[in-house]
């Protein structure tokens, strides 16, 4: 629970589908919440409990503001542009709105009274790495400059947090997925990119078909392998990582998967039986340069470190939520950017 010195928590891109998700947690344990999003991809009626203030991170003034208006002592960003090929076909937009637009916020941070930062990071900061599988002391070796642009941003983290006193907990995502299981907000990202969301729209006929592009990987069924986590346990790992820092943690950075994977045709398979055994309309297209054939977290670190232990380890049970929500939903998305 929140008290008044801990003051209230920015969360940035909290419009948006993860930071969505966050901003209800923090709001459900009582924390005083405000969110910057600029709604480019977030739409107003994920925001339920907070204030939300229409802007860039990117905006000296407008995060400024925030920081004194609202006595902000903690910062969960989110905003951020994460479209893989959309990043190799215009790299200066993700080093301008990630990397640069970090920066501009923490050196408001460091002006204002913020003491920690939780920072939404990425898998795809390791690039391919050679088992498949990555700890938090695997090589960084990004393939893309979206992964570029978060791996610049976790360097600006830990040197601001050697010059100063702010700490952070830097979270690398693996696969996330799924809705909040009340389904009260969900993912509605306009051309959304990420699998379980593709297939969850060709189910409910939003979109006509989807793409499986590999299936001559050396994995069991051919096709690449990822490691999915429920959004809602991703944002219990936030909620920890604030606990743990006001408790006196140091900076760190950690995994945020469930240490196991999932083929494509897996999932596919999941949302076909939340789907009553409708099957899906899939064509299957050569591989994309630059995918992994697998891709698991190590992700013992954050269990130990912060006593996350993940409620929805469950494949069906994620593509479920996910489903319901795309079944559901009447959100239209309106840009104000």
């Amino acid at each position: 629970m929140n008290d008044k010195s801990n003051g209230s928590i920015l969360v940035t891109g909290g419009a948006g589908y993860i930071g969505s998700h966050v901003a209800r947690l923090l709001t459900a344990n009582g924390e005083r919440v405000v969110i910057l999003d600029n709604l480019s991809k977030g739409f107003r009626e994920a925001v339920l409990d907070a204030d939300l203030v229409v802007g860039d991170v990117g905006d000296h003034e407008v995060v400024s503001a925030v920081l004194a208006d609202y006595d902000v002592r903690a910062v969960m960003h989110f905003a951020a542009h994460t479209v893989v090929p959309e990043s190799v076909s215009d790299p200066l937009k993700y080093y301008r709105n990630n990397t640069c637009a970090t920066r501009n916020l923490l050196e408001c941070c460091q002006r204002s009274d913020v003491r920690h930062i939780v920072f939404s990071s990425t898998a795809a900061v390791y690039g391919i790495p050679a088992s498949g599988v990555a700890s938090e002391d695997t090589p960084t070796d990004p393939i893309n400059p979206y992964g570029t642009s978060k791996l610049m941003s976790e360097w600006t983290l830990r040197d601001l947090a050697a010059a100063s006193d702010i700490t952070y907990t830097a979270l690398r995502y693996f696969n996330v997925a799924g809705c909040d299981p009340d389904g009260r907000i969900g993912q509605s990202t306009p051309g959304a990119t990420l699998l379980t969301k593709v297939a969850c729209e060709v189910a409910t006929g939003k979109r006509e078909k989807m793409m499986i592009f590999g299936t001559d990987y050396d994995t069991p069924d051919g096709t690449g392998v990822r490691d999915y986590i429920h959004v809602d346990d991703l944002a219990d790992a936030h909620i920890k990582a604030l606990e743990y820092m006001r408790n006196g943690g140091a900076s760190i950075t950690l995994n945020c998967g469930y240490g196991h994977g999932y083929s494509v045709r897996e999932l596919i398979a999941a949302v076909e039986r939340a789907n009553n055994g409708q099957k899906l309309k899939v064509e299957e297209a050569p591989r994309r340069a630059g995918d992994p054939p697998s891709l698991i977290a190590k992700a013992d670190r954050i269990r130990d470190v912060l006593g996350w232990k993940p409620r929805y380890d469950n494949l069906d049970f994620i593509v479920g939520t996910a489903l319901v929500w795309e079944q559901n939903s009447t959100w239209k998305h309106h840009s104000e950017s």
